[in-house]
């Protein structure tokens, strides 16, 4: 018993019933085709509740019992482990609800859980009040389900048009449902269920809330009814009753009574008409395919004892409650008891057959028409079901045609009591009293009946007979589309009736038929033939000049008495201030006549309504002037009904625009409203002193109301400016002030008799200015004060009516604060949810004070700007801060908050809540009122909570459906779905818009975030935990979510695509924006899996709607990439793993298998069969298929062809058109397009323009289709660009912002390549639009990067390189795929599209990349293998893949090289440098050459060099101390780089000459300006981003000393003129070169300046360079001779700085400057130090060796001095002080040269060693301790604690790098320190050979001068011949004494001891004999120690 006691937390009563419910409907009303089998399941599981309708599971003591116990033992709930506690208070309230309903305990705690779980989405009500509305919403879920079924029977009445499976299954269900005896449960439920019993049980037990909840309570309990009333209707209306059961329903109706009105209500209606149905017979003359079958399915006809049991029950039956009723019940038995006397089957059943006469009868004196009146027709629910007026309508029909004689009867008595009546007037008796009114009766019901046409069945057309009488040709021969033929009998018959019934008519039955005829002419045909009938009565006796005894009903009588009328009454009043004006006079019109003429006016009325051609016919008509007469009877003295009926008959005349303008003239001139006061005229007259004087006294307004419809109608047909021109100010100022002051202002404080008619004046009133003010656009000339000239004077002119109304809505006008006024009364009395009288008109005059507002707030921008421009002196404010003001009434400013509270009765008024919604919108674009708002709604809770109810409930609405935009309203209820949804739209704008505004804002208070606490600290919950309210993100989540757990995906995203984008971009808002991210990721994370749920089913596929489908996977694809970019950094891996495999995998998913459906596999399986021959379970990845959703292509419109306009111009006014719409899109507004158009259409005046007319307009169509296309292509790429850029996005966060593992190294070569090449193809597809190339083109950028990223760092792993696949995983063939389609790419976009190539440029640049040889360490073994060996290695994955990718570039040929060097000649700067790149990166890999030869050849590269002149202003800006753009400079370096890299091969090396390279740079002053650099220390950019002057400078200079080091080392043959060339650079710039070189601070730019700058000089200052100057002159020569002297001194005095003490001090310098990476700095600043003494010591030994072969002419750069420049301690003396004070001391001396020696040999064992230290470390990098690893890594690492961040990969990865790097540096040491002791040994063995051998000392007594002479001219070149024996030969070197050489020669013999000899030879040992220079050191060596050694000369 326990497992049955478990508790249904979704109550049995109510859960199951609902999801029934939902069952049903899916399968029979929305045609859900899947939905069949689950209705059968259902209608299984739920047969027991149908049988055992409404009766609720008894109650029992084991329940009590086991309910009782749950507070203390708990209680089972299902689904649920273990029992629950339940509280105390839970469980009394079960025992109330189990005996308020009488329902089982359980089940009353059953439905209390479920009130606490559905209490969100009832704000304001306790569970219990929740749980009272679950136990009737389950009721009526059953009730509607039944009636449901019954309807989708098949049957005799109608049919749904269901497949045959689904009809059968509900027949055969509801079935049996009748055998059980279905009907009296229903009747026993109709009598039962009583409203007024239930609300007082309900009362009693406190179960009754707020007035909400009681009206749906009631609401329920009626609807409970209905549909049980209904469901017995649509069952007879399909099949009959038994017998038992028809007479049930005839006892049941018995004892059915009327309302207080008279009228039945709806419940009893349903079930009349069930009984009549069961009565009916009529069907079996329509002939369907069936009808045999349903003929023997009738008891009436199969079944006697069925006939006789209903023929004694009605007729001999006791009477009934209602003997109306009686007598329809009997009228309609009557006339099937006809119809079955003249079947067939009729014979047997002729004893009662005969009683139909009888029968008849009995129903006439039951008054049986006038209870069809006013019981039937007056109920409310009658109109809105379309088979009870077809019911009712062939009752009437049958009764016509079945009972002529009746008819007949009824016509002869009503004769009879005219003529008594007619008497008894006569003779002033007493009316007889035996009266009977029937025919009166029954025309006043036809008139009733057919005037009301709620479907346009038009089922008065029976009544017309096209064939007769009927002169028109345009209506002859067609009725309801058939060929002229004989018409039915009935319809000969009944149109009989109508004419012989007009025949000689009694005055008693004049007004009768009168109605008869207007519900006749209802509908455009009948209104035809009504027409027509009332023509032809006429004609006849058109001879008779008086026409009076014509038929009374004609168009001829009827006009004639008007014009009768108009002539006695005119006459009464000549002058209208005579007193007896306010006096009926005696010859006035008698009541009956007044009835008469107000009948023929109401016909006339429909009948020109209906029917234009009426309406321009008896306009025209020149006797008649219908017009005419109408308005001078109304300026005589008649009663106020009249003209009100007068007004309204104008008003349908003034329906056409041809009438109205005449009307508008005719009204100014009879001045019925007084426009124009005569001078001496006491009061005014016309209709304002009847509204003022009469209609107020008698407290009735017909009259106005008239007024404001005739001329609410004018004003929509059209609006003359110049009314009243000449006689007083032109326009309709005068009526739209007479509205204003008298009508609508003093409306609420007049007296009504009829409460109704208060709303009503107000509803007419407020329908003018709604019209006024929505077609009014300001105009500038509306702010001009023009003037118009009166009787000689000048007056003002008024403005239009709209300007006036907008200029009082934006005051603080009377007008708006009664309009504000209305609304708050108006949500007052919707706040009682009772009904009272004129409730319906209140509501329409709501709905236009809110579309004033609305239409105020569009318009006023515009008008307040125009305002401005034209200075006039009117005073505004904006409408939004009006609606902040305080309202009179409640002391509160709480307009905005009344406007938001329609909201709340989204469900009763949705048009209100649409437009309440629309002004919210309007108003929250302004910053400064959202903030003000929020305090507004938040104020007082009870009102928070209504407003944020009122845009859930709006939000959730199950109704709202997305519409077309211009969709037919004729369907009532698509209408309002389509109203219901544009609200949702603008409630999601409104966020839209407020979430971009600051906190606190509208959005974050809907929303449900915190507004009075910062934004971020909120904690979102699901509604109702711990208290939180259901807000609107709840409702969009709950709108998004439905579906996402069935395959089809989200229904929304289907159903309403435009609406499911806002939500989706909602949301996207939320997570973007920094205060709401946090929370609603969290939200949406744990509570929804929300991203999980929705990505899964991407793509999103709308084949209508393509454009909302983007958009939707825009909003999520970007939603997601912060999700995944949030949960990477947060380290909430699963999260990160979870999303990215759903993107990524292209394996499949098992999904959904929980739901009972298919999981997806077999689904994709099938799919991928066809796809993927090689494995079968794979599929298409995610992120590919939302790729493959976007479609490329973009049909464009064509142009337009255009006859009448000028194109140009066209294209003008469409432009001047448009605007940027809210989503960001430039649209042109077709409206406004039209207006101008059509205006110019208007403006062409002639005959030939009129008769063009069509053609133009058809023109002007043509225009406004090709602009809505315009439009839709706009929105369409603007939807692929969005889409495009969120794919983009997605894809570069999966592949940048996730961790790198998440991804294997394989996978992600193979995704990329997988989105490359689909990328690519979609690109380059023929038809792709050029619009999304560059997003493409951005993606493939990032793309490419990472594909280059993986490769590397997998070989870097040690990936096997000479894998057979080729490079890496991805295989080379997918490689070379790849570069094809980019250089498509680049070759497609032609000339245009520039910046977009930059990405292609950067792409090709990291696709080369990859075929880049990775640094190898350089160990110093690997020259000792042989050439051969190298030569016959097998080729490496590296120089392969670059071979292949060479051929595939060169297979493009010079279309690719034409390309790219024009872009890297010209054009945007990036594109240029990355253009540059490309040629540099393609030429250093092209070995042929040919990109080399097309450079030169084509011109490109002169003209690359002669844009170095141009650049020079540039470059020369940037040294400006305030840093300018940068750009020029970084263009300078790429074309460096490029150049330098030409210069590598000797031939570019050449065409760079042959172009001028050396020449444009001399002539280049950029290198002359060295900054200062004291001056520029305090201009340091803080970020650090920008350089110094100093380093910009350095940034020129460098490139431009590369390039001429590059030159002069590619340059063999040409080697002079190269170097000759850059000798003169030197030589121009000498000054700037000199200071370089004497450079005070060395730092490490300056070092790397002097490395090069040496380098250049070294090879260039050379005595034998100048020769190649050709014909210089001889002081010229003298002069370059002088610089390079200079040159050479400079040199040498460096090498004495840097070789010298000043070297350690500077290693230290760089260390304290820069402590953090000073390892990087000293390696740095240690190969610069080594490079400068390299390069000084190659120039001494150049220009030692070109000075002469032989060591005897050698000159002496170095002075005979052993001593060591410093002390050995590195004691910082100076250079000078250690020289001994000779007269040489500016010369070096050769200790110098021994001192570097040391210290080079010393430095080289010690870059040895930890060149050595370095490689082992290399090889047994997996052993290495971490500390190690993290030392490593630190100097490649930024930033503090970079270390820590980085994976065990990537550090062992650093470190290997590190490692790498600190090897090669060594390795490079070690090559400059070996060349350095090379040349030191060879530049002292010379001077010592020179000095030791060859000098000839000079003695001290000499004079000085010869001595000197002879020196210096040892320093001379011989190629000055003529000098030779004057010149010196020294630099400043005066003589050499024997004591100078001996000394020389014992410090040399100390200084060149044994120690050194040993290092110097081992030095040899180690490196030299590797790099084959074996024994030069060693031969050295030996020679000098030779030299020491040998005894004194």
């Amino acid at each position: 018993m326990a497992a049955q006691m478990a508790v249904n937390s979704g109550a049995s009563l109510w859960g199951p019933l609902k999801e029934l419910w939902e069952t049903v409907d899916g399968a029979v009303l929305r045609r859900q085709t899947e939905s069949i089998h689950l209705l059968d399941l259902q209608l299984k599981k739920h047969k027991p509740h149908f049988l055992s309708l409404y009766r609720n599971p008894p109650k029992s003591a084991e329940q009590r019992e086991n309910v009782r116990k749950a507070s203390t033992e708990g209680i089972a709930i299902q689904g649920q482990q273990g029992s629950r506690l339940l509280p105390e208070q839970l469980l009394s309230e079960a025992f109330i609800l189990s005996d308020l309903f009488d329902i089982g305990e359980l089940a009353a705690l059953e439905l209390l859980l479920a009130g606490e779980q559905q209490q969100p989405h009832f704000p304001g009500l306790t569970r219990g009040l929740v749980a009272v509305l679950l136990y009737w919403d389950g009721k009526l879920c059953l009730a509607n389900s039944l009636r449901t079924l019954i309807q989708s029977r098949h049957g005799k009445t109608f049919t749904m048009d269901l497949s045959g499976e689904l009809v059968a299954l509900t027949t055969r269900f509801t079935d049996e449902l009748m055998t059980q005896g279905l009907t009296k449960r229903i009747l026993t439920l109709v009598s039962e269920i009583n409203e007024t019993r239930e609300f007082e049980r309900l009362q009693k037990e406190r179960g009754l809330g707020n007035e909400k909840h009681r009206k749906e309570v009631s609401d329920l309990i009626k609807e409970c009814r209905q549909a049980l009333a209904d469901s017995l209707f649509s069952w007879t209306c399909q099949s009959p009753l038994s017998e038992d059961d028809t007479l049930a329903l005839i006892s049941h109706l018995e004892t059915v009574t009327a309302q207080a009105d008279g009228t039945l209500d709806s419940v009893n209606l349903a079930l009349v008409m069930a009984l009549l149905y069961c009565l009916d017979v009529s069907f079996i003359e329509q002939g369907t395919e069936d009808r045999d079958d349903l003929i023997q399915s009738l008891p009436l006809l199969t079944n006697k004892h069925y006939v006789d049991a209903v023929h004694s029950r009605l007729v001999e039956g006791p009477p009934w409650k209602l003997s109306g009723l009686q007598a329809v019940c009997r009228l309609a038995w009557a006339l099937s008891l006809r119809v079955l006397s003249q079947l067939p089957q009729g014979c047997a059943l002729v004893e009662f057959t005969e009683a139909d006469e009888a029968l008849a009868d009995q129903a006439l004196l039951g008054d049986v028409f006038l209870f069809m009146k006013q019981g039937i027709l007056g109920c409310e629910s009658f109109g809105q079901e379309e088979f009870y007026i077809r019911r009712l309508h062939s009752l009437i029909t049958d009764f016509l045609a079945l009972m002529p004689m009746k008819v007949k009867q009824l016509r002869n008595r009503a004769d009879e009591d005219a003529r008594l009546v007619h008497m008894s007037l006569q003779m002033d008796s007493e009316l007889p009293s035996s009266l009977r009114k029937d025919l009166d009766h029954l025309m006043t019901l036809i008139g009733e009946f057919y005037s009301k046409d709620s479907f346009g069945l038009e089922l008065g057309l029976e009544f017309w007979c096209p064939t007769e009488s009927l002169h028109h040709t345009s209506l002859q021969g067609s009725y309801l589309g058939m060929a002229l033929q004989r018409p039915p009998h009935k319809q000969v018959v009944l149109s009989k009736f109508v004419r012989q019934m007009g025949d000689l008519l009694p005055s008693t039955l004049y007004v009768a038929y009168l109605r008869m005829l207007k519900g006749l002419a209802s509908g455009t045909q009948c209104a035809h033939y009504s027409f027509s009938l009332l023509k032809t009565n006429g004609a006849t006796h058109s001879d008779n000049i008086q026409g009076v005894s014509g038929s009374p009903v004609s168009w001829e009588h009827f006009f004639h008495s008007l014009m009768l009328y108009h002539e006695n009454l005119r006459r009464d009043f000549s002058n209208p201030d005579a007193s007896q004006y306010r006096h009926p006079s005696l010859r006035g019109i008698t009541q009956r006549e007044l009835e008469g003429l107000t009948s023929f006016l109401q016909l006339l009325t429909t009948i020109i309504t209906w029917s234009e051609n009426a309406r321009l016919a008896l306009c025209e008509h020149p006797q008649w002037t219908p017009v005419v007469v109408m308005l001078g009877l109304l300026q005589c003295s008649v009663p106020p009904v009249l003209k009100a009926e007068l007004l309204r008959c104008l008003a349908a005349f003034g329906k056409s625009p041809e009438i109205a303008a005449s009307l508008w003239q005719s009204l100014e001139y009879t001045q019925i409203l007084q426009t124009v006061r005569a001078p001496g005229q006491r009061q005014a007259a016309g209709i304002e002193v009847e509204l003022n004087e009469i209609e107020s006294s008698s407290e009735e307004y017909p009259l106005t109301r008239a007024f404001c419809h005739l001329i609410s109608t004018l004003v929509e047909s059209s609006l003359p400016t110049n009314l009243g021109a000449g006689i007083r100010v032109p326009g309709f100022q005068p009526y739209l002030n007479f509205l204003r002051d008298s009508v609508f202002l003093p409306f609420p404080t007049r007296a009504y008799r009829h409460p109704a008619e208060k709303w009503e004046v107000a509803d007419a009133v407020l329908e003018v200015f709604h019209k006024l003010l929505r077609d009014y656009e300001p105009q500038p000339s509306d702010f001009v004060q023009e003037m118009v000239e009166l009787q000689g004077e000048q007056v003002a002119a008024h403005k239009p009516p709209g300007h006036s109304v907008m200029f009082h809505l934006l005051n603080d006008s009377p007008m708006l604060a009664l309009c504000l006024s209305l609304l708050e009364e108006g949500v007052r009395q919707l706040d009682t949810y009772a009904p009272f009288p004129g409730k319906k008109h209140l509501e329409s005059a709501v709905l236009h004070c809110l579309c004033l507002l609305d239409l105020a707030l569009q318009k006023e921008v515009v008008f307040m700007d125009f305002l401005r421009e034209s200075q006039a002196s009117m005073l505004v404010s904006p409408l939004e801060q009006l609606l902040q003001g305080v309202s009179p009434q409640t002391r509160r400013a709480d307009h905005i908050v009344n406007i938001a509270r329609y909201l709340y009765h989204s469900s009763s008024n949705p048009e209100a809540a649409f437009q309440s919604a629309k002004i919210l919108r309007r108003i929250a674009k302004y910053p400064n009122i959202q903030t003000r708002l929020v305090g507004d709604f938040t104020h007082d809770q009870s009102v928070s909570e209504k407003l944020m109810a009122g845009f859930v409930e709006c939000l959730d609405s199950e109704e709202a459906e997305e519409g077309t935009e211009d969709g037919d309203d004729s369907d009532q209820q698509k209408k309002i779905a389509r109203i219901r949804h544009e609200t949702q739209i603008h409630m999601l704008n409104l966020l839209i818009t407020s979430l971009e505004l600051k906190a606190p804002n509208l959005a974050l208070y809907l929303l449900g975030f915190e507004v009075k606490k910062p934004v971020s600290s909120t904690n979102l919950q699901d509604p109702g935990v711990l208290g939180c309210p259901r807000s609107c993100l709840h409702a969009i989540l709950s709108l998004l979510q439905r579906g996402t757990e069935k395959r089809s995906g989200p229904v929304l995203t289907q159903q309403a695509p435009h609406m499911a984008e806002l939500c989706y971009q909602v949301i996207y808002q939320l997570c973007a924006c920094p205060d709401t991210s946090g929370p609603t990721m969290r939200y949406l994370r744990t509570s929804q899996d929300f991203l999980f749920s929705h990505l899964q089913h991407l793509p999103f596929i709308l084949p209508g709607n393509q454009i909302a489908a983007l958009s939707q996977m825009s909003w999520l694809m970007k939603t997601a990439a912060i999700e995944l970019r949030v949960t990477s950094l947060n380290r909430q891996r699963s999260h990160t793993q979870h999303l990215v495999s759903l993107l990524l995998d292209d394996q499949p998913h098992a999904q959904h298998t929980a739901n009972g459906e298919s999981g997806m596999e077999e689904e994709t399986r099938s799919v991928s069969g066809f796809l993927h021959f090689d494995n079968v379970s794979k599929v298409r990845r995610k992120l590919l298929s939302v790729l493959d959703a976007i479609d490329f292509s973009q049909d464009m419109p064509e142009l337009l062809q255009l006859d009448f306009f000028e194109r140009t111009q066209i294209e003008q006014v469409i432009s001047n058109c448009e605007h940027v719409n809210e989503q960001g899109h430039t649209v042109c507004n077709v409206k406004l397009l039209h207006r101008v158009l059509v205006a110019e259409v208007n403006a062409l005046q002639g005959m030939a323009a009129i008769g063009q007319r069509p053609l133009l307009m058809e023109e002007v169509n043509s225009i406004l289709q090709q602009v809505v296309e315009r439009n839709r292509v706009r929105r369409s790429l603007s939807a692929k660009r969005h889409a495009l850029r969120s794919w983009r996005s997605l894809v570069e966060t999966l592949l940048t912002a996730c961790p790198a593992d998440l991804i294997p190294a394989d996978d992600r070569q193979l995704i990329i390549r997988d989105l490359l090449l689909d990328l690519h193809d979609k690109v380059l597809s023929e038809d792709a639009a050029g619009e999304l190339m560059p997003i493409v083109a951005g993606a493939v950028f990032t793309l490419t990067a990472h594909l280059s990223q993986s490769v590397l760092s997998e070989q870097q792993q040690g990936a096997g390189l000479e894998a057979s696949s080729g490079f890496a995983s991805i295989a080379n063939s997918a490689l070379h795929l790849i570069l094809r389609k980019l250089l498509d790419f680049i070759l497609c976009t032609g000339g245009g599209y520039q910046r977009l190539r930059a990405h292609l440029y950067g792409s090709l640049l990291y696709y080369l990349q990859i075929a880049q040889k990775p640094e190898e360490p350089d160990t110093l073994q690997t020259a000792g293998n042989a050439m051969w060996e190298r030569l016959t290695a097998p080729e490496d994955g590296f120089s392969k893949l670059q071979r292949e990718n060479l051929a595939i570039i060169e297979s493009y040929g010079k279309a690719l090289m034409e390309v790219v060097c024009r872009d890297a000649c010209d054009g945007h700067e990036i594109s240029r440098m990355l253009a540059l790149a490309v040629l540099d990166r393609i030429l250093s890999i092209d070995r042929q050459n040919q990109w080399l030869v097309y450079v030169c050849n084509s011109g490109y590269l002169r003209s690359l060099v002669e844009s170095l002149r141009q650049d020079d202003v540039a470059l020369q800006s940037l040294l400006t101390p305030q840093p300018p753009l940068l750009k020029p400079l970084y263009i300078y370096e790429s074309k460096m780089a490029l150049l330098t890299r030409v210069a590598k091969t000797g031939q570019g090396a050449v065409e760079l000459l042959r172009c001028g390279l050396v020449a444009q740079l001399i002539e280049c002053q950029v290198f002359d300006m060295v900054p200062d650099i004291d001056a520029h220390r305090l201009m340091r950019d803080p970020s650090g981003f920008i350089p110094s002057p100093m380093d910009r400078y350095r940034q020129i200079l460098l490139p431009t000393l590369r390039l001429f080091q590059v030159i002069l080392t590619s340059t063999t043959i040409n080697h002079q003129q190269g170097a000759a060339q850059v000798l003169q650079w030197l030589i121009v710039h000498a000054d700037t070169i000199q200071s370089l070189l004497r450079c005070q601070e060395l730092s490490m730019g300056a070092l790397q300046e002097l490395s090069l700058l040496t380098g250049i000089i070294s090879k260039t200052a050379l005595p034998g360079a100048l020769e190649t100057g050709g014909e210089v002159n001889s002081v010229a020569l003298m002069e370059f001779q002088g610089h390079i002297n200079r040159f050479q001194r400079l040199c040498l005095s460096l090498l004495g700085r840097l070789a010298g003490s000043e070297r350690e001090r500077l290693l230290k310098q760089a260390e304290i400057a820069a402590p953090g990476d000073s390892a990087e700095r000293r390696e740095e600043m240690e190969v610069s130090m080594q490079q400068v003494c390299a390069n000084i010591m190659e120039y001494c030994q150049t220009l030692l060796l070109q000075n002469s072969a032989q060591a005897q002419f050698s000159i002496c750069l170095f002075s005979p001095s052993g001593s060591e420049p410093a002390g050995r301690d590195g004691g910082r003396t100076d250079l000078s002080s250690t020289l001994p004070s000779m007269a040489y001391s500016r010369v070096p001396s050769l200790g110098l040269v021994l001192y570097l020696l040391k210290n080079t040999a010393a430095d080289f064992f010690r870059f040895h060693q930890s060149h050595r230290q370095s490689l082992g470390k290399l090889q047994t990098l997996d052993q290495l301790p971490p500390d190690e690893l993290k030392e490593l890594c630190q100097g490649l690492v930024s930033g503090p604690g970079g270390v820590e961040k980085i994976s065990s990969v990537q550090r062992s990865l650093l470190a290997k790098r590190r490692l790498v790097q600190l090897i090669n540096n060594r390795a490079k040491l070690l090559s400059l320190c070996s060349y350095v002791i090379e040349t030191c040994l060879f530049v002292l063995w010379r001077h010592l050979e020179y000095y030791l051998l060859h000098c000839s000392p000079t003695d001290p007594k000499d004079s000085l001068m010869p001595g000197a002479s002879l020196y210096r001219s040892r320093l001379t070149d011989d190629s000055f011949g003529g000098l030779q024996a004057s010149a010196g030969r020294g630099l400043g070197l005066s003589r050499v004494s024997q004591q100078d050489l001996d000394l020389l020669k014992s410090d040399m013999a100390a200084g060149f001891g044994e120690a050194l000899q040993r290092k110097l030879l081992e030095v040899e040992g180690l490196y030299s004999q590797v790099r084959s220079r074996y024994t030069f050191i060693q031969a050295l060596v030996r020679r000098i120690r030779g030299l020491l050694r040998q005894p004194k000369s």
